[in-house]
């Protein structure tokens, strides 16, 4: 089993743990709001990371991102146990795993209309900033390390994918310590993207309920360190899968979302009376939530479930790491559970699911907690954490 040792994090709930905690479970989101940054005309709501962000000002241009910097941010708040674990470890078995969406894409937009208005690109832009690899590169350099370093872009199931593989190195003696997690940054491009997809909500996320109309995006970063050995939360199983139903669509029947589930859920040993908490994959779209609640209710009937979507905004590329992050404070926490802020009018076409109210809490925290991740082409990821 591969440790998640320590956990760094920042999105639309806060810029420190302390601050996400409070904020998540009590159910507001003070970065989650309208506004037409990434949509001149036409406000969108979006979750924003307001706090600001260390300066890469020091670091090559190529390295110059939003991303990185969210990542930076991320990494501060483990800094020192990542140098501690670091210590002494041969860096070429000190790995980088991370997903992604949108890298430097921001940074290529003010680019291009400095381009259009001048004819010339700004100083500050150097178009590797939006390589795909770049984080990888970047955290690498920053932490010391010559092993592993990639990322993984598989969309909505990036940085999941990037914890499994973390775990992988290291199950199979490839690395000693890994850094995975993932980040993404609001921009122009996504925003538009999803418009034209007819995906974007009205108004804030409606996960499962019958008014559901499209989803949020938002931006953060999640960082785990993770090692063998003891800690407070284990990566004790994970479940990958494809079903390559359609380019954008889910499998209405939901089979690879099925056996991603099953499949995590057999590797740690499991079944659902040992789940606590269910993270749900949860866009408020209309398919996606279809497809959702009939395997919930399914394999997992009776566990107290949330979309936490509606607090965060879905971070595309950074969703895996950051609700597995949310996965990781619930674990840790005092027994209170991530509520599922929605307008309360269930879906009568849809299994009914044990969707948690606010303020809803257990006698202790839970032993286990699932967090899905389902993305576009039919990718399809469950990770399940255990309480060490």
């Amino acid at each position: 089993m591969s440790t998640l040792c320590s956990l760094g994090m920042v999105c639309a709930l806060g810029a420190d743990l302390a601050t996400i905690r409070r904020n998540l479970f009590a159910g507001t989101s003070p970065g989650l709001r309208a506004s037409d940054a990434c949509s001149p005309g036409t406000p969108r709501h979006l979750g924003f990371v307001d706090a600001p962000l260390p300066t890469l000002a020091d670091h090559p241009t190529r390295w110059r991102s939003r991303n990185n910097a969210l990542l930076l941010a991320a990494l501060a708040q483990i800094r020192d146990e990542v140098e501690a674990a670091c210590r002494g470890v041969d860096p070429t078995r000190i790995a980088v795993v991370l997903g992604t969406s949108t890298t430097g894409i921001a940074e290529g937009e003010v680019a291009m209309g400095e381009w259009l208005a001048h004819g010339r690109f700004p100083a500050q832009f150097h178009y590797a900033q939006q390589e795909l690899g770049s984080p990888a590169e970047f955290l690498a350099a920053r932490i010391g390390s010559r092993g592993p370093a990639y990322v993984i872009s598989t969309a909505c199931t990036s940085s999941a994918k990037a914890l499994a593989a973390g775990a992988r190195l290291l199950a199979t003696g490839v690395a000693d310590v890994v850094l995975a997690g993932g980040a993404d940054t609001l921009c122009r491009f996504t925003v538009a993207g999803f418009a034209a997809l007819e995906a974007l909500s009205t108004g804030r996320c409606n996960p499962f309920s019958s008014r559901r109309d499209g989803i949020n995006i938002g931006e953060g970063a999640a960082l785990f360190l993770m090692q063998r050995g003891p800690g407070p939360v284990r990566l004790a199983g994970w479940g990958e899968s494809s079903d390559g139903h359609h380019v954008s669509a889910p499998d209405p029947c939901g089979a690879g979302a099925r056996r991603a589930v099953a499949q995590a859920l057999a590797r740690a040993g499991r079944g659902a009376a040992d789940i606590g908490y269910v993270n749900l994959h949860g866009t408020g779209t209309p398919l996606n939530d279809a497809m959702e609640a009939t395997l919930a209710a399914e394999l997992l009937p009776g566990v107290p479930a949330s979309s936490t979507k509606p607090l965060t905004g879905h971070t595309l590329g950074a969703a895996g790491a950051i609700e597995a992050g949310i996965a990781w404070l619930t674990l840790t926490g005092d027994g209170t559970l991530p509520p599922h802020c929605w307008d309360g009018n269930a879906d009568p076409a849809l299994p009914a699911l044990t969707l948690i109210a606010p303020a809803m809490r257990l006698p202790s925290p839970p032993r286990a907690a699932l967090s899905h991740s389902f993305a576009f082409g039919g990718n399809n990821v469950a990770l399940l954490l255990e309480h060490a």
